[in-house]
């Protein structure tokens, strides 16, 4: 996605981490019961389009608070002066004109947030105060506090402040409801401090929901075209009961500026970010310690799938739970627990939330057959700089020896990841084989194919992993043809090409 904004301070991440203590929020979700007045009751969404939202926007307004924060900035008038000799008057005039070259200067941000317990504590984006040394929320009754950071989370780009010294009067509050229940058309109300111009309602519907928009591993966002600007990153997103179902964190925009498409991360991830921020200080995020592709059309037919599902198992770590589960490379992971595995990221997003130090029930295809595996969820540790850079490393040394052991009609494929479809730009829902390097005197040099060619079709058959166009190739072969025809991918374009087949290029 080219053009998304994603730092809405400046301009302006789904995980459930494990289910809502509802002890933590139970405060908050009271008052904002309490102070709904004449809203619809919580087992309800008010149906038809309201004839104003002004009953909602006044008794939650007071609840969304504007936060600024200052940021010290080292830096030198003199990186951007020209390169005086020692000593010249130059020098000094231009110290005397800009000033003081070693002195800091301070960057300002502004984002919005909303107080969701009485003691003083407010969600808002991790991106709005990342770097802040100082934090200061207004409120709309022109109140102003200072505020310290708890805890955030850069996954999900969820904050949690807690105001040092909150005002004597009780503090309004807003309440968490369950994001699950949404359903694509659903009225909802965002409340910010768009541009710094103070709280702002606007109105929308629920235009999508589980939007992927790359900048995180969780991303499960809401799509709303309910108006979202600079500044409005934190604020809250609620349905017609009154209840944030989601916290405005980014828009999608060519210009800058809202054009009808802005993302939420929805309530049951922000809730579970927030009360362990609150507890821990930090997340706690289940691991299992597998990494895991999705199932393509083919290896999906051969189980006697009906559709791709599931999250095919392409490692297992040593000595990880996985491994002490018995759970193996080539196995297809359906289920955790109750919970539908669709693919890959939801399995991410599933074990994350699993609780950690317990054990759960996995349903696996292993071979056509199902069975059934326990495994111990674990405890996802964060990853320093140095062991991220080690681990990227051999990700990268095993793609390149697994791509060169693919090599097939005279090029080296490799599956179709997340990292380089954002390297090549690739859409999220192109599938195919990506085209790693090519022989330069084999079949596909010779037709004129390239590194970075996907591989859509082979045959007329769909393929998403390299093994997908050997079988097919060996197919073609065992049928008596002398040829395979290849759909490619190409800067958007498609074409058709044919590579000859030979007993050394399967």
């Amino acid at each position: 996605m080219t053009h998304k904004t994603t730092d809405m301070t400046t301009d302006m991440t789904q995980i459930p981490i494990r289910k809502p203590r509802p002890a933590i929020f139970l405060a908050a979700v009271l008052l904002a019961l309490s102070g709904a007045g004449g809203l619809a009751p919580a087992s309800a969404q008010p149906a038809g389009a309201p004839e104003s939202f002004a009953d909602l926007a006044g008794a939650h307004s007071a609840a969304v608070v504007n936060i600024s924060t200052r940021q010290t900035v080292e830096r030198s008038a003199f990186d951007r002066a020209p390169n005086f000799p020692p000593g010249s008057p130059f020098e000094e005039f231009f110290k005397d004109f800009f000033g003081d070259g070693d002195r800091p200067s301070t960057a300002q941000s502004l984002g919005s947030g909303f107080v969701i317990d009485a003691e003083g504590y407010i969600v808002t984006n991790n991106h709005v105060i990342e770097g802040a040394d100082e934090v200061t929320v207004n409120f709309p009754n022109g109140d102003s506090a200072e505020a310290e950071i708890v805890g955030r989370d850069p996954k999900t780009d969820i904050a949690l402040l807690k105001l040092i010294s909150p005002p004597a009067d009780p503090l309004p509050t807003v309440a968490f409801g369950d994001s699950d229940g949404l359903r694509v058309g659903d009225w909802v109300m965002a409340i910010g401090n768009p541009f710094g111009l103070g709280g702002s309602v606007s109105a929308g519907i629920v235009s999508a929901r589980g939007r992927s928009i790359d900048v995180g591993p969780y991303d499960d966002f809401i799509q709303t075209d309910a108006a979202i600007n600079r500044g409005n990153s934190g604020g809250p997103l609620f349905n017609l009961r009154g209840e944030v179902i989601g916290v405005n964190t980014a828009i999608y925009s060519p210009t800058g500026g809202w054009v009808g498409i802005g993302f939420a991360t929805p309530s049951n991830i922000a809730a579970e970010v927030a009360a362990q921020l609150r507890e821990h200080g930090v997340t706690r995020r289940g691991w299992i310690g597998v990494r895991t592709s999705n199932l393509g059309p083919e290896k999906a037919r051969e189980l006697g799938f009906a559709r791709p599902r599931g999250a095919l198992v392409s490692a297992v770590t040593e000595e990880a739970p996985a491994a002490q589960g018995g759970l193996q490379e080539g196995d297809v992971i359906l289920k955790v627990g109750s919970q539908e595995v669709a693919d890959s990221r939801a399995l991410t997003r599933i074990v994350a939330a699993a609780e950690i130090d317990a054990p759960v029930d996995l349903l696996v295809n292993r071979d056509g057959e199902e069975i059934s595996l326990e495994v111990t969820v674990g405890l996802l540790e964060e990853e320093t700089p140095e062991i991220r850079r080690r681990r990227v490393e051999a990700a990268e040394a095993d793609e390149a020896a697994a791509s060169r052991a693919r090599m097939t009609l005279g090029m080296a494929l490799a599956p179709l990841t997340e990292e380089n479809r954002q390297e090549r730009d690739l859409p999220e829902d192109l599938e195919g084989v990506l085209v790693t390097d090519v022989a330069s005197t084999g079949p596909a040099a010779q037709k004129g194919i390239r590194v970075g060619d996907v591989v859509v079709e082979a045959a007329r058959e769909p393929v998403t992993t390299p093994e997908d166009l050997v079988a097919r190739a060996q197919a073609q072969r065992d049928e008596g043809r002398t040829s395979i025809l290849l759909l490619v991918r190409r800067a958007g374009d498609l074409r058709f090409v044919s590579l000859r087949l030979n007993e050394e290029n399967p």
